[in-house]
């Protein structure tokens, strides 16, 4: 079978066009046995990309699952790998039968791709995962590490020196024979585990094409830079709207996808000729880069109890219990801001949206000029820090006031004279 290219059938019988022995990867994502039709259009409407996801039994389901294992496993090197894409609606029967082909010797990992995503549409925990067996076809798989930063607790210093065990059997540090710790063998971070939190696709990236199931390239860049290299052969059997085989090009690999829709392997080849594919702030800067508000800001919105807000300069968070059905906003006076000043960015940054109430956090003793220049029915209040500011300055004015009534007063040492 010709690679670099997508063929429209039936997996299991395109599979068995090629050649055994020959591929390095297999990756499928396969319908989740939702018992459902999945429907979604592309972003002018033009298109609607359909699939029905309804099997007679779970045992119909699994009797696919298990001949396209099958044929995989045929056709994959003795150092390839098969990478199978499920949620939670099968994945503890499709676990058991890639025991039954693969043998459970050759688990690998089960992969957990972490993502946030915001519903309430039903009871229950919210599903923010999926799951990635990982299974080798024989203990001679290919496996390039990959390394992730260590976090920002990680002792550098400590990581970077050599341990040994004592007598005790306790990891202790390495020294020389002048008691001078040893330093290690170069370190390279942390190698990747198997939680991996790569971003959900926005619902406005460039990358989506409105199939119902579309994988971010990222992710399966990142199994395919682990178990191929460049030139290797990678197939994906269900491979919809083609983000295998967009990541295979993309880096270099040899692919062959199949889809038994025609609508799908013509989306596919029309995405490898543009070849889309969406960066990842979160990936690219770490979730810290988003992370706008200062300690003292945070903790201001932790004690009424609000979300914070990031990049907005007129709102700094709201409030978890809204107020006659509607959120409240926050703001918070900057360091440098005047109350006017403060308040016209939270108006302005509320405008058109009818909040019943609007609180600004005063952080600073400013008054409020008698010019300030529009009506605003912003709620002030002071911080914490000003309020015992306040207390304290009140407490020292009845002090003062009660000794002078006394007829005692103060000399410069700060001690009472009659």
């Amino acid at each position: 079978m010709e690679t670099n290219k997508i063929y429209q059938g039936n997996c299991v019988e395109k599979l068995k066009e090629i050649e055994a022995n020959k591929v390095d990867l297999i990756y499928f994502d396969p319908p989740f046995f939702t018992q459902r039709k999945h429907s979604l259009t592309n972003k002018d409407n033009s298109k609607t990309y359909e699939f029905d996801d309804k099997y007679n039994s779970i045992d119909e389901y699994l009797g696919l699952i298990e001949n396209v294992l099958q044929e995989s496993k045929r056709v994959l090197k003795n150092t390839g790998s098969v990478f199978l894409h499920c949620d939670k609606t099968a994945s503890h029967n499709i676990r058991a039968v890639m025991d039954k082909v693969f043998g459970r010797e050759n688990f690998q990992s089960e992969i957990i791709w972490s993502y946030k995503r915001w519903s309430n549409a039903k009871k229950g925990l919210l599903n923010a995962h999926q799951v990635i067996f990982f299974y080798s076809k024989t203990q001679d798989f290919k496996f390039n590490t990959l390394y992730t930063d260590y976090s920002a607790t990680t002792n550098l210093d400590q990581i970077l020196q050599d341990r040994e065990r004592n007598e005790n059997g306790k990891s202790v540090y390495k020294k020389d024979v002048n008691g001078n710790v040893i330093l290690g063998k170069e370190k390279k971070g942390v190698p990747l585990s198997d939680v991996w939190e790569i971003p959900y696709l926005n619902p406005k990236a460039k990358e989506r094409t409105g199939y119902p199931t579309q994988k971010p390239v990222l992710l399966l860049n990142q199994i395919l830079n682990i178990v191929t290299d460049e030139g290797d052969l990678v197939v994906d059997p269900f491979c919809g709207s083609g983000t295998t085989c967009v990541s295979a090009k993309s880096l270099n690999r040899q692919f062959i996808g199949i889809d038994i829709s025609k609508d799908a392997v013509e989306l596919a080849n029309s995405r490898l000729e543009d070849m889309v594919i969406s960066e990842s702030n979160l990936l690219n800067k770490g979730p810290n880069e988003y992370q706008e508000k200062t300690e003292k800001e945070l903790a201001i919105l932790q004690n009424i109890n609000a979300f914070p807000v990031q990049r907005n300069s007129g709102i700094d968070g709201f409030l978890k219990e809204y107020f006659e059905g509607m959120p409240v906003p926050v703001k918070i006076q900057g360091e440098y801001e005047t109350i006017e000043d403060a308040i016209e960015k939270l108006e302005k940054a509320s405008f058109g949206k009818d909040y019943k109430m609007k609180i600004l956090i005063q952080t600073r003793e400013t008054g409020i000029s008698r010019l300030f220049g529009f009506e605003s029915d912003v709620t002030i209040i002071k911080s914490l820090e000003l309020q015992m500011r306040d207390l304290i300055k009140k407490n020292n004015e009845d002090i003062k006031r009660d000794l002078q009534v006394s007829g005692f007063s103060s000399n410069r040492n700060g001690n009472a004279s009659i």
